[in-house]
């Protein structure tokens, strides 16, 4: 049976207690003591409600169930079980007219279009992965995938390949940032001049049709080593390196294409992950605890030979008018808890229950992120100062209430300002619309974004940011 160290009514298994002590606490000014009675009181004081909530969860599949088998072999009748779904509190009333407006968003969910990834945060190879995915080779991607319509074949490098992802590039490039009277393939070399980029071709200099999509530049303006375009608000960048094996035969010395990519990953405590002891929670929450200071390290065996994988660095640039800026050279990384079902015996409460595994979550997912949040220097993860949780498999607008009201816990045992912590809700059982519309309401300023529960054309889940 594992060691277990008594705090304010806890029972914690020594393997989380010390990854909290040792690893978690030191750097955020938050005392032993603090942490732990502010644990103590989320699971003694929401933990009779959670199990209320689940209680109702209960209760409204058993009605439903009944319902279902007293009409076995009858004609389905549409009108009577919504009846029913509104008479149980199922399908809730819509309410007045509301506005919601979340303070301190970054600008990757509350402005700019792009992909989301979702990755177990108990892998940290496959977490680095993720989040350095914020950019990505066009090159190694048509290369090495069938996203020209076939995929590549074993073997060395095959040049006529090579030239038909150079090619498939360029013409990416004259749909994204079009040059005004000559393609992207006629240019042989690029530079800056005055603020603008120009582009050198056998038929003489040439401009971009629209001036706005120049974002800037690394390197000497007259030969730079990169030119960074903004199209649809999103960058790309043009490599060149004369010395390199691509860029050396290439017109323009064009090495490579980077696109900024993964605008978000949601770090994954739960479906993707099976954490059902201490030590697996303390694995997680040390692999997020990395992420957050931007230190975790993975070694990676490859080729016969390893290396270390880490985090990418932002991105340096020059403006159009000389002067130096950054991009975020990783996603921004959100953290998905449990839902309000699960149980963890890392921690048991007084009387020997086990913790609910979601306020766990809550309180040592927000303490961890609060090493982002007081970074003296270096890149953060929210320029904001905002910490992201998605809370998944939530039931209507009660639990949506709920979990907002946990946060709000959390926010006062940590000392941190209301609605610091941002909510991704996931309400994938009750999801019409008015649910959805009221789930919004009971999250107030605290929600981030809304997971519908519905797939489009392509299957993917559709997100409504806020």
């Amino acid at each position: 049976m594992s060691e277990r160290i008594g705090k304010f009514g806890l029972q914690v298994d020594r393997s989380l207690y010390d990854m909290i002590e040792r690893e978690a606490l030191p750097g955020t000014g938050i005392a032993s003591d603090t942490f732990w009675k502010g644990l103590s009181d989320l699971v003694h004081e929401k933990g009779p409600k959670n199990r209320a909530l689940l209680a109702r969860r209960d209760a409204l599949q058993a009605t439903i169930d009944a319902w279902h088998r007293e009409r076995r072999g009858r004609p389905h009748d549409a009108q009577a079980y919504e009846k029913l779904l509104r008479e149980i509190g199922y399908l809730v009333p819509e309410g007045a007219a509301f506005a919601v407006e979340t303070a301190n968003v970054d600008p990757e969910i509350a402005s700019i279009p792009g992909p989301q990834l979702v990755v177990p945060v108990m892998n940290a190879r496959y977490a680095l992965n993720a989040a350095n995915a914020r950019w990505g080779s066009l090159y190694d991607a048509l290369y090495g995938t069938d996203a020209m319509g076939d995929a590549p074949q074993p073997g060395g490098y095959d040049p006529v390949r090579g030239a038909r992802v150079i090619a498939w590039a360029r013409a990416f490039l004259d749909q994204a940032a079009p040059l005004a009277g000559a393609r992207h393939a006629d240019v042989r070399s690029y530079r800056v001049a005055n603020g603008s980029l120009r582009a050198d071709t056998a038929d003489g200099e040439k401009a971009l049709a629209d001036p706005s999509c120049f974002a800037g530049y690394r390197g000497d303006p007259a030969a730079p080593s990169a030119v960074l375009l903004r199209h649809h608000r999103l960058h790309v960048e043009i490599a060149i390196d004369r010395g390199h094996a691509i860029g050396k035969s290439d017109p323009a010395g064009v090495a490579d294409v980077f696109l900024e990519a993964a605008l978000t990953t949601i770090m994954d405590c739960e479906d993707s992950v099976a954490a059902v002891d201490a030590d697996d929670k303390a694995l997680a929450y040390r692999n997020w605890l990395g992420l957050m200071r931007g230190d975790l390290v993975e070694k990676v065996a490859k080729g016969g030979g390893s290396f270390d994988r880490r985090l990418a660095p932002d991105r340096e640039y020059r403006a159009p008018d000389g002067s130096a800026f950054t991009l975020k050279g990783r996603s921004l990384m959100l953290v998905r808890n449990v839902g309000h079902l699960m149980t963890n015996p890392a921690v048991l409460d007084r009387d020997g229950n086990e913790a609910f595994e979601g306020l766990l979550d809550a309180m040592c997912t927000t303490l961890i992120a609060l090493h982002d949040l007081r970074k003296q220097h270096g890149a953060r993860n929210s320029t904001s100062g905002s910490i992201y949780v998605v809370k998944p498999k939530m039931h209507g607008p009660e639990e949506v209430a709920f979990a907002d009201e946990v946060f709000a816990h959390v926010e006062r045992a940590l000392g941190l300002p209301a609605d610091t912590v941002k909510l991704g809700i996931m309400d994938e059982e009750r999801r019409t619309t008015v649910n959805l519309k009221e789930c919004i309401r009971a999250a107030k300023r605290r929600v981030a974004f809304i997971n519908t529960g519905f797939l489009d054309r392509t299957g993917d889940e559709i997100h409504t940011s806020m």
